[in-house]
């Protein structure tokens, strides 16, 4: 696994608070020559990995949990294996309330389509909400129907961290994503998963 490295945006936002704290997103982002939104995605990784924290209506803070140097080493040293959650799976064929039901009973966000071991597709809530609002017989509804295909999936391969999981699912704006491995034959096959949950949990395990 790579060792994780901070952009040269981010390293500047965490110095701007450091020396102006609290600010708001919109001052850091006036000091950059940038607008709130190009911001949003790297404070949401800063204040999601404890490097940073926020407060509403206030603004951001110089985190104060841990050394930041600390706590970044330790985030460097873990990878999505060390820290990722069993998939749970359905086929294709599954319908959309076979799905919901799996989703409570599994306690989860996401759920992935495999077929012959190889990923196919991502259902979310989101997916099974609208399916749900669409009306029609659920149990008529194959899931292939609603789910994210392949090469719109987002995904980590076994060797990326879990800084590199935290910057896909908050640039793209997801709760989870897949962990995969290359099969011989090319396609991807789901090994783990890794939400905001999971990511949370080591935050505040390394912060103590």
């Amino acid at each position: 696994m790579q060792k994780i490295k901070l952009s040269d945006r981010q390293n500047q936002i965490i110095e701007i608070i450091d020396n102006n704290e609290p600010i708001t997103g919109e001052a850091i982002a006036e000091k950059l020559g940038l607008t709130r939104a190009t911001l949003r995605p790297d404070l949401a990784v800063l204040s999601m990995c404890g490097l940073i924290d926020a407060k509403p209506k206030v603004g951001y803070f110089s985190s104060n949990k841990k050394n930041k140097k600390d706590i970044f080493e330790k985030l460097s040293a873990i990878s999505v294996l060390d820290i990722k959650s069993v998939p749970i799976n359905v086929t294709e064929a599954t319908s959309v309330y076979d799905a919901i039901v799996s989703l409570f009973l599994e306690n989860v966000g996401t759920l992935f389509v495999v077929e012959d071991e190889g990923l196919k597709g991502v259902i979310s809530r989101k997916d099974l909400l609208k399916a749900a609002m669409g009306g029609g017989d659920l149990s008529m509804i194959p899931v292939g129907i609603i789910m994210t295909r392949m090469p719109k999936i987002v995904y980590c391969l076994e060797d990326e961290s879990l800084f590199d999981a935290a910057e896909k699912i908050i640039e793209n704006e997801v709760d989870c994503v897949p962990v995969v491995k290359n099969l011989a034959d090319g396609r991807l096959k789901a090994v783990g998963r890794v939400s905001k949950t999971n990511i949370t949990k080591v935050i505040l395990d390394i912060s103590k």
